[in-house]
């Protein structure tokens, strides 16, 4: 992966994570990874465990960012959701997954977050 798309994809998630934040989610850990994947952050939102992919695009619309989160990554988002919770013994505990489009088109960018996005795929 090139410097620039790190580079875009860090602001992406700084930008999120603040959002996020604003509508009251709490922080467990960013940037999880184990054997199956990763995914960008996992967050309360009340009782509920929200496992959240950032798509961070520039100079696009966000539908276009909302649209790259497919089958095959909400498959791969979904085992490592699992993951995550049999390794931290959260048996009983909601959960969901939420995706936030990020556009830095020209000077503002938007941010959308589209909760419950999708159910689990596996």
């Amino acid at each position: 992966m090139t410097k620039q798309r790190l580079e875009l994809g860090e602001l992406g998630e700084k930008l999120a994570l603040k959002k996020l934040k604003a509508l009251g989610y709490k922080k467990i850990t960013q940037n999880y990874r184990c054997p199956l994947g990763e995914v960008d952050l996992i967050a309360r939102d009340n009782d509920t465990m929200v496992f959240v992919e950032i798509k961070t695009r520039r100079g696009k619309s966000l539908g276009y960012a909302k649209e790259a989160v497919d089958a095959r990554k909400r498959r791969q988002l979904s085992k490592v959701a699992l993951a995550y919770m049999k390794s931290n013994d959260c048996y009983g505990v909601k959960a969901r997954f939420d995706v936030v489009a990020v556009s830095l088109a020209k000077d503002n960018p938007r941010i959308e977050v589209i909760k419950n996005a999708f159910d689990l795929a596996y």
